[in-house]
């Protein structure tokens, strides 16, 4: 069973999001997300200053299996990535939670009511 933390937001593509205490989100993808692509060998993220559209494609994530999209979960602009994920994509498999991808500092009219909470993540799960 995949870990789905309740303090934070989670999309329907399998990102997951933390509100930041200077109002910029984090964005990853989730436990399920990690195992369902099995070992991840590299990463592509955002660079800092692109803006993103909501749900736009803005990472990679490629593992032995397969590669996969990572989308924007609502419009912003990029202030950050983890080099230490891309130095080290096999990390997203050790902690999905602790592995996050990139900061965004979201749109002024960007919609962060079409996010998931944990409760809600688990049941999409469940009829996956």
């Amino acid at each position: 069973m995949s870990k789905v933390p309740a303090e934070l937001k989670y999309t329907d593509t399998h990102e997951w999001v933390r509100f930041e205490d200077d109002g910029s989100v984090t964005i990853g993808i989730t436990d399920h997300a990690q195992e369902a692509l099995g070992d991840i060998v590299f990463l592509e993220l955002p660079e800092t200053g692109r803006k993103l559209a909501d749900k736009e494609s803005c990472a990679i994530v490629e593992s032995v299996k397969a590669a996969s999209d990572v989308y924007a979960p609502f419009a912003g602009e990029v202030t950050a990535f983890n080099q230490a994920v891309i130095d080290a994509p096999e990390s997203v498999n050790t902690d999905a939670y602790a592995a996050w991808f990139f900061r965004l500092r979201p749109a002024a009219d960007a919609d962060t009511t079409a996010l998931l909470d944990a409760a809600a993540y688990q049941s999409a799960l469940a009829e996956e």
